[in-house]
């Protein structure tokens, strides 16, 4: 396999040589293969990135003082770029965290030219100042002005569509921006890279500084940002919170959560079976918003078990980036054609079935599988993962 690599940053509207030899190896999780390389930020080059973004905010005749139009042309080129390059976007996201390709090309190849251009058109079509009669008597005038310099923190589970979630509002209001990608999905962040460059971004609009959590520490710490924007963990944000509490820094966070899917009394499991998955599985189960609980009555309590389990099982593991041929899941068949009528007889029927040599063949229908449209893959786990999986459901 030909790897991706990168042997400079993306400063300053330039591709420039990092301050050490530092290197970030991205491994494919799906057959731990190394599949790129980029250079690992300094504190130097996160210097070097705040510096450049900070000179390109407070330039009177730079980003920050355009009009919303004039940054609008250039987003719509960004926009263009960036749909340009969507399918490799989507191709490498997969490549790097396991995303199956249906969902990256959506998430990670469309949605970043979406949002730059809705959040541009939003900045086009709102006033500048806005004249508001006064609490007292009298006009109040309010007028709107970009924050500074942005640092955005992203993770690693939907990395292009959370950074344009803050890359493209920034932007569009006329910030500037250093992003900090995490280290196991950087090779879609330097592509994003080629596609600023190509759409003529002005010099320092837009920084990026692949690093890990201690990189991502002193940018957040670092004088000259104005801004924190970070999604992550709970644990993170808290450290990031104090840090800009401390500093009278504002700050944005996404944080993990741990909501529940409640499931009534009157609950029609067969109309609801593929909402679950949505709201549960989807992206391996690497998002932010998924349930991690499900809440059932005791009345119906085995029955939302069972039906749960069949849901987990008919998942396919396996290459991320095929797409389907076919697409079903159904409950298990135990062997003789006749359903399996409990946990226990559904994790024999499981074990005995021979393994298919296509992570594609269909297994039996069920009124379920005819509504359900795509196979769901996932990173392949090993055998005592598989088994610990299966025991757990």
């Amino acid at each position: 396999m030909t790897t991706i690599d990168y042997r400079e940053l993306y400063i300053d509207g330039e591709w420039r040589s990092p301050a050490t030899s530092d290197t970030i190896t991205v491994t494919s999780p799906t057959t731990e293969q190394v599949i790129g390389a980029v250079p690992a930020a300094s504190h130097d080059d996160v210097d070097r990135a705040v510096t450049a973004a900070r000179k390109a905010f407070d330039d009177p005749e730079g980003w920050s003082s355009w009009l919303p139009e004039q940054r609008g042309e250039v987003l719509e080129r960004f926009a263009s770029e960036l749909e340009a390059r969507a399918a490799e976007t989507a191709r490498r996201v997969s490549l790097q965290n396991g995303m199956p390709l249906w969902l990256a090309e959506q998430y990670e190849g469309a949605f970043p030219a979406i949002l730059v251009r809705y959040f541009s058109k939003m900045m086009i079509d709102s006033p500048v100042v806005d004249q508001r009669v006064g609490m007292l008597g009298g006009t109040a005038r309010v007028t709107r002005h970009p924050i500074g310099v942005v640092a955005a923190v992203v993770p690693w589970n939907v990395p292009q569509g959370i950074t344009f979630l803050k890359l493209a509002p920034a932007l569009a209001a006329g910030c500037t921006v250093v992003l900090k990608p995490a280290e196991e999905t950087v090779l879609d962040a330097l592509l994003m890279c080629e596609a600023a460059a190509a759409a003529g971004l002005p010099p320092g609009v837009l920084n990026v500084v692949p690093g890990g959590r201690e990189i991502g520490a002193y940018l957040v710490e670092r004088p000259g940002v104005d801004k924190v924007s970070f999604t992550g963990s709970t644990s993170a944000g808290s450290k990031i919170a104090e840090t800009c509490g401390r500093l009278l820094r504002p700050v944005t966070l996404e944080l993990g959560g741990k909501s529940a899917a409640i499931l009534l009394d009157d609950v029609d499991l067969n109309a609801s079976l593929e909402s679950l998955f949505a709201v549960t599985f989807l992206n391996n189960g690497q998002i932010c918003w998924l349930n991690t609980r499900v809440l059932a009555p005791r009345s119906r309590y085995d029955e939302i078990v069972d039906a749960l389990t069949d849901l987990a099982r008919s998942l396919r593991i396996g290459d991320p980036l095929p797409r389907p041929r076919s697409a079903r899941w159904c409950r298990p068949d135990n062997g003789n054609g006749s359903r399996a009528t409990s946990r226990k007889a559904r994790a024999r029927a499981h074990d005995s079935r021979p393994a298919a040599a296509d992570p594609l063949v269909s297994r039996p229908d069920s009124s379920w599988s005819q509504r359900f449209s795509r196979i769901w893959t996932t990173p392949q786990p090993s055998r005592a993962k598989r088994s610990s999986a299966r025991r757990s459901v």
